[in-house]
């Protein structure tokens, strides 16, 4: 568990499922993920399940996101960690923040938490982020926690039927 000013980041747990069904299965959603199906419950509580697999072995790690309320625990979101390249010392990032709980520096904590982690822990060089065009605030986050531009890839995502493009961040550990 990683600890945070007001949230913290942890394992899965079972009785994540429900959450996870509810934001697997937001269509608005998919285009950030690159998903054109919903999931069933059975793959989710398997992907649970399985969770328990050691970074260097699923390539993937997903923490969910909760947040402080007088001293109870909400949970407002996940942050990722995909395609992580241990012999290349890199990693994917991506977070995702319940509407009700966005623009409240959750999400900017989280991503500091797991840049450090990445940085600190999993000795990585760089961590990257795939944001479509349009995502403002994204784009907005990840450049306040130092990603810079890296490329643009031109109509690169297709959502409701309209082409997008989507940009390249990262961010390298200078420390490395």
């Amino acid at each position: 568990m990683l600890k945070g000013k007001n949230i913290l980041l942890r394992a899965l747990e079972p009785s994540d499922v429900d959450l996870l069904y509810q934001w697997e299965n937001t269509s608005e959603l998919w285009h950030l993920s690159n998903t054109i199906t919903p999931f069933s419950r059975f793959v989710l509580e398997q992907y649970i399940m399985d969770s328990h697999q050691d970074i260097f072995t699923s390539k993937q790690l997903r923490l969910m996101i909760d947040k402080k309320n007088h001293g109870i625990l909400i949970t407002i979101g996940t942050i990722d960690l995909f395609d992580f390249d241990p012999v290349n010392k890199r990693a994917g990032i991506g977070v995702m923040i319940v509407r009700e709980e966005q623009r409240q520096g959750y999400a900017a904590e989280a991503l500091q938490m797991l840049i450090n982690y990445c940085f600190n822990t999993l000795n990585l060089h760089q961590v990257y982020c795939n944001i479509i065009a349009d995502n403002l605030a994204s784009m907005n986050l990840f450049k306040k926690a130092g990603f810079e531009v890296a490329g643009i890839k031109k109509e690169w995502i297709l959502a409701s039927n309209k082409w997008m493009d989507e940009y390249t961040l990262q961010l390298i550990n200078i420390a490395d």
